[in-house]
């Protein structure tokens, strides 16, 4: 869809969109997919979103891709995170979000400017079970993968464990990973005032 006949539905798709999703009838972010860095909530994203890839061609590390038809059309062709390949290097300049010019993606005003503080992007655990360091052979292949400061701790130096408070979700730790199937898990974080409106 060309973006100037995506604008010419203006508020009565938006208003379509909007029901589906607070009706279930949409596909969430509670699926096996989680939306770029900075979306807007799951029916402003589908109101804003033009499906124009510039945010998929934005990503300098390929973590974005199309959502295929089968997930339905509202939602064919937007762009989602593939976490579970790759993960989110939480550029500095946020070029997917500045490559979309609709606004599906936005930087959230805050103290009278707009913030680009990293956000909470997946939940990650560690699977102990079957985590190298929990068994007794030492690794630390996930050791330099976190980008943030204090969200990937070491219990008794050796054994990863993730501070939820200050995991963003980005996934790296994940990537780095070197067992098969990966220690770390990653599944889609939803907020408290989003988790009310799904039934």
């Amino acid at each position: 869809m060309k973006r100037r006949d995506f604008f010419k539905l203006g508020a009565r798709k938006a208003a379509q969109i909007a029901s589906q999703v607070a009706s279930g009838k949409l596909t969430t972010r509670a699926g096996n997919w989680l939306r770029p860095p900075f979306a807007q909530e799951e029916s402003r994203f589908l109101s804003a979103c033009t499906r124009c890839d510039e945010c998929i061609e934005a990503c300098p590390h390929d973590v974005l891709f199309k959502l295929p038809a089968h997930l339905g059309r509202h939602v064919t062709d937007t762009p989602a995170m593939d976490l579970l390949k790759r993960g989110c290097h939480m550029c500095s300049d946020w070029p997917c979000v500045e490559a979309c010019e609709p606004g599906a993606l936005a930087f959230p005003d805050q103290d009278g400017g707009a913030s680009r503080a990293p956000v909470r992007l997946a939940r990650v655990w560690i699977d102990t079970t079957t985590c190298l360091p929990y068994s007794g052979p030492e690794c630390g292949a996930c050791a330099d993968s976190c980008p943030v400061e204090g969200a990937l701790e070491w219990e008794g130096g050796v054994r990863p464990v993730v501070n939820d408070e200050r995991c963003t979700g980005c996934a790296l730790c994940r990537e780095a990973c070197i067992v098969d199937p990966k220690a770390i898990g990653v599944a889609a974080f939803i907020p408290k005032e989003e988790l009310a409106g799904v039934s």
